[in-house]
């Protein structure tokens, strides 16, 4: 007889931004350990289809990927391998063009096999791709809860801002998440969470969370030349 632990749905986060370069895949992967220290059962995508990252970041040998899966060739569980913490991590291919060519039925396809992981897992962490492609509208729709980073730059915050506005104009989505990451300070963290809020209140009538800042710390650079996480390399930075 299941439990009603067993049955209870996997939360599903989306971690996206717009644009490369802002530290989304570090975010979405010290987030997957920092909650794996907190006991919950993790599954990390890295849905970065064509460039996958995620396994170099942590220094993991893959075997399959989801190439695998899209050809039939092996189950999603299949592919699944272990990371670090107990984190389970779900690898995406790299330099394989036609992952980033992928038609709405396969990636619908792709989403309904995640769908028969849901309660095996408390929470699964999306690492999107950047930019506003079909693949990452997907994935963000397929989620509970969307997190935008965004970094104290122009192209930053133009691009966090188109990527918000198509999504709520084109697909209905009305509620965001905003990461300022790579920031000096709490007060400039939320002075850019303001910047942007104040953009998208005007413009499309919407007001978006504040989730935190991430402050700029020259560990990071440490920990990704190692090939570990922050939070286990240097729990303390």
């Amino acid at each position: 007889v299941k439990t009603q632990q067993q049955l209870k749905p996997t939360q599903v986060i989306a971690i996206t931004g717009g644009k490369g370069g802002i530290g989304k895949t570090n975010i979405s992967v010290n987030l997957s350990l920092a909650l794996a220290d907190l006991n919950k059962k993790v599954l990390l995508f890295d849905a970065d289809l064509g460039l996958s990252n995620v396994d170099v970041l942590l220094n993991i040998h893959v075997h399959k990927n989801l190439n695998h899966v899209l050809s039939h060739c092996s189950s999603l569980s299949e592919v699944m391998i272990d990371g670090p913490k107990g984190i389970k991590l779900i690898p995406a291919s790299s330099g394989i063009n036609k992952m980033t060519n992928l038609s709405k039925l396969e990636y619908s396809g792709l989403i309904h096999a995640f769908n028969d992981l849901d309660g095996r897992f408390d929470e699964l962490i999306i690492d999107t791709a950047a930019g506003i492609s079909d693949d990452v509208i997907m994935f963000i729709q397929a989620a509970n809860e969307t997190i935008v980073v965004v970094c104290d730059e122009p192209t930053s915050i133009t691009d966090a801002y188109a990527l918000i506005k198509v999504l709520h104009k084109e697909h209905n989505q009305h509620r965001f998440h905003i990461i300022t990451n790579m920031v000096s300070s709490f007060v400039e963290g939320h002075n850019l969470f303001n910047k942007l809020n104040k953009a998208t209140e005007r413009f499309l009538s919407l007001s978006l969370n504040f989730c935190g800042i991430v402050p700029f710390d020259a560990l990071l650079r440490k920990s990704v030349q190692k090939q570990k996480a922050i939070v286990d390399a240097y729990p303390c930075s």
